[in-house]
Formats: structure tokens, C-alpha cells, sequence
């Protein structure tokens, strides 16, 4: 559960006392200066968290409010190497701090002890940060930074975020190599579908669910192999919940969900699969094309722990970490900066990443036990009270009552409206239980 002392904890010694030792380790403070470690990780983490947007002129303001004033050439020309380095290092801090609240009261996900998403997402850097973050080496650009991250979605807690090379495969993210807790559920893109990680999962006592991916060997619970398509045409129901064994060597029993969509839905999967394939210089195959008529979802759940209709509602929760990406990036300004200079731009990558982690922690605060809570609306509460906490920082007595105020704030944000066409991922949990 997450609690006000527990969130002043996390605060307090990462951009303090951290963050100032890590100043002098990583040699961007060499001798005496009034911006010392804290002070520098402090004004940009707050001055972005405050302002997305803020030039250097609002940067050297959130400084001067901490303290220390210093001219934006004088900031400017603390955009180095050691700069970078130093915030990497705090926001890898910062990272391992455990911060989770008590689980949202969704019944049919309480049936799992955690809820982990895993996905990625990707930021482009400037050509001259190639040998920090490697890229793929297109045409866009030859450095880029990948996001991994790990969400316990019941908690809210952001388990892992690894920071990797633009190059870097889903498949192979740390985050692949660690066993979830028993009774977990996993829930991943198909960027991170590998035989030997479900099995691993399974043996661990915990579970999948994920999308088939095309090509993907499937044999009859009797060991038959199974022509998907065939089989599908042949049975001509709209939804099917049957045993099968996947893999050409793993043999792993799970369950086939296939639940035939509508013909528009089709057709949208169908142009998405043509768009990626021409991007690539490639063609689809008229079977790909053909299945895409139809959701088909693995999962090692039994049909007592999550009916076929209640894992196609399941499954969507996946989609919860894309919103947040979209946060970080839209509201937050991730990938966006007014400078191109290498070195200024990582560290307000950095900075703004740091700050939309410490974002996470507040709205775990008063924002969390609702599942209809809005986090457009707590991300916009949060950046009001950027300055405040800056502020406040230095003294628990000044910090502590600070954020009681704020969840108290967190509290009253407002809900998401309910929909009756496209009903939410909310609204459809919420109604699952009734489609068992």
C-alpha cells in the first residue's frame, strides 16, 4: 500500500542525498560550485515536470527558486557527458525504489495475485548519441533509447523500466528472463511471444494470456497437428475454447480461444498488416490475411479461473500500458525537446523520465483504488504541485503535510466518462464477471 511516508522515503534520499553523491562519482561537480548534484538533477526534474515545454530561461527560474541562480548559458554549459551520466545513474535509483498501492478492486483480476503488462516503446536521439544508444540504423535516425517496461497493473507499481539500444529485440528484454510470482497473470505484445518464456512462466505457477503468433506450430490435445485455418473454416462456430499443445518441440498444453470478429474489424487488420508488410518491402501471406478474421488468444488459465469470453476482456488490458506511453509522450513531452545539441537532449530525456516516474508515484497516492480514475487529470494535478514539491523537498515536515494535501486532491480528480458504443476497458471489466 502506498502511504505518504512511504512516497516522502522514496523522494527525499534519491534527489538529495543520491543524486548529490552521484554528482562528485560521476565527476560533474570537480570542484566547489553552487550547482551541485542535487540542485542541477532537482531544477530539471521539476522545472520539465512543472513545464513539459520549459526553455532555459524556466529551467534557471525552478533553480532560483532552489536557490541557486544561474544564467541559461551557465546551464547550458552544463549539458555534458557527466551531466548525462548523472541522471542516468539517479533515475536508475529512483527505479529500484518500490512504490506500489493497494490493488484496484476489479474482481475478475482479482483472481490473479498481480496483473504484469510488458511493452515497449521507442525515442529517437540525435545521430551523434549512436555509440550511447544505438539505433537500428534507418533512415530516421541512427541513436535511439527503447523503454522497457514492466507494470503490475493491479497495483499500479512500474516493476521494471530498463532503459536499452534502440536496436534491442522485445524477446530479449530482462524482463523475459525473470519468473513472475505464482497465480500471476503476464499479459505481453507479440514482440515478446517465446515458447521457453511461457513454459517458464507456467512452470513458475503463473499464467499467460497472448495473442497466436502467425506461424506458431499447434497440435490437437491428442498431438495431431492442427491446420488453423482449416480447422477453423471447417467448424464454422464463432467462438471456440479447445485444448491444444503448442510448439513443434515444446509441446506446450494451453488453451486455443478463437473468437470470429466482425467484417470491419477484419478489414482493419487486414490494411494494418498491409501497411507494416509494404513499410518492410514485404508481402502477406493470403493465410495471415484470412486468420485475421478472427481474435486467437493462448492462455495455461483454466476455464473455472477465466471463461473465453472473460479472457478476449482480459487480454485488452494489455492496451492500459499504450495509454501510458501516450501520456508520457503527449502530456509529459518525452520525445519532444527544443534543442537538437546530443548531450542536452539526454539529459532532459532523463529528466523528464525521472519526473514522470515520481508523476507514477503521486498518483498512487489518491488516484490509484479507483479504476475509472482519469490520469490525464492527475498528470495535469500533479504538474501544479511541481514547484511546491521542489520546494518542500529539503524538510519531511514540509513535505509530509504537502502531500497529504495532494492526495486529498488526487482524490476528488475526475472519472472517466462511460461510453455505450465503445464501452471501456473499465465498463468491460466491470460487466465480465457477468459474461462467465
Amino acid at each position: 500500500m502506498t502511504t505518504i511516508p512511504q512516497v516522502a522515503r522514496a523522494l527525499q534520499p534519491v534527489l538529495r542525498e543520491q543524486a548529490q553523491a552521484l554528482g562528485r562519482q560521476t565527476g560533474f561537480v570537480q570542484r566547489r560550485s553552487k550547482v551541485d548534484g542535487a540542485t542541477f538533477v532537482q531544477s530539471l526534474t521539476f522545472g520539465w515536470l512543472d513545464r513539459p515545454d520549459s526553455s532555459l530561461s524556466g529551467l534557471c527560474q525552478m533553480a532560483a527558486a532552489l536557490g541557486v541562480p544561474i544564467s541559461p548559458q551557465g546551464l547550458e554549459a552544463r549539458f555534458t557527458p557527466q551531466a548525462a551520466d548523472l541522471l542516468y545513474r539517479v533515475l536508475r535509483a529512483a527505479v529500484d525504489q518500490v512504490v506500489a498501492a493497494v490493488p484496484t478492486a476489479v474482481p475478475v483480476l482479482a483472481r490473479f495475485t498481480g496483473v504484469y503488462l510488458q511493452d515497449s516503446t521507442q525515442l529517437a536521439l540525435p545521430a551523434a548519441l549512436a555509440q550511447v544508444w544505438p539505433g537500428n540504423g534507418g533512415k530516421d535516425s541512427g541513436a535511439a533509447l527503447k523503454l522497457q517496461v514492466q507494470w503490475e497493473w493491479r497495483s499500479g507499481q512500474l516493476v521494471r523500466l530498463d532503459l536499452q539500444p534502440g536496436r534491442s529485440a522485445d524477446n530479449a528484454a530482462p524482463a523475459q528472463a525473470v519468473p513472475l510470482p505464482s497465480g500471476a497473470l503476464r499479459l505481453a505484445d507479440l514482440g515478446y511471444f517465446r515458447l521457453d518464456t511461457l513454459a517458464e512462466t507456467a512452470a513458475a505457477g503463473a499464467f499467460f494470456l497472448t495473442r497466436l503468433k502467425a506461424g506458431t506450430h499447434l497440435f490437437t490435445a491428442a498431438g495431431q497437428p492442427l491446420d488453423l485455418l482449416r480447422w477453423l473454416r471447417q467448424s464454422g462456430a464463432a467462438e471456440r475454447d479447445e485444448p491444444v499443445q503448442v510448439g513443434a518441440r515444446q509441446r506446450l498444453a494451453a488453451r486455443l480461444i478463437t473468437v470470429r470478429v466482425p467484417a470491419r474489424v477484419a478489414s482493419a487488420r487486414r490494411r494494418k498488416l498491409r501497411r507494416a508488410a509494404q513499410v518492410k518491402g514485404q508481402t502477406v501471406s493470403a493465410e495471415r490475411l484470412a486468420l485475421a478474421g478472427w481474435t486467437l488468444l493462448l492462455t495455461n488459465t483454466t476455464p473455472a479461473l477465466l471463461s473465453a469470453a472473460e479472457a478476449v476482456v482480459v487480454a485488452a488490458v494489455r492496451w492500459q500500458i499504450e495509454l501510458l506511453f501516450k501520456l508520457w509522450k503527449s502530456h509529459g513531452q518525452l520525445a519532444v525537446s527544443r534543442s537538437e545539441k546530443p548531450w542536452r537532449r539526454l539529459c532532459e530525456l532523463y529528466a523528464k523520465l525521472l519526473g514522470l516516474l515520481i508523476q507514477h508515484w503521486l498518483w498512487l497516492l489518491g488516484a490509484w483504488d479507483r479504476p475509472d480514475r482519469s490520469l490525464v487529470q492527475a498528470a495535469q494535478l500533479v504538474q501544479r504541485f511541481a514547484l511546491a514539491l521542489a520546494l518542500a523537498l529539503p524538510s519531511q515536515d514540509t513535505l509530509v503535510p504537502l502531500l497529504q494535501t495532494l492526495q486529498r486532491c488526487l482524490a476528488s480528480v475526475g472519472r472517466l466518462n462511460k461510453r455505450r458504443h465503445t464501452p471501456s476497458t473499465f465498463q468491460r471489466l466491470t460487466a465480465a464477471e457477468a459474461l462467465a
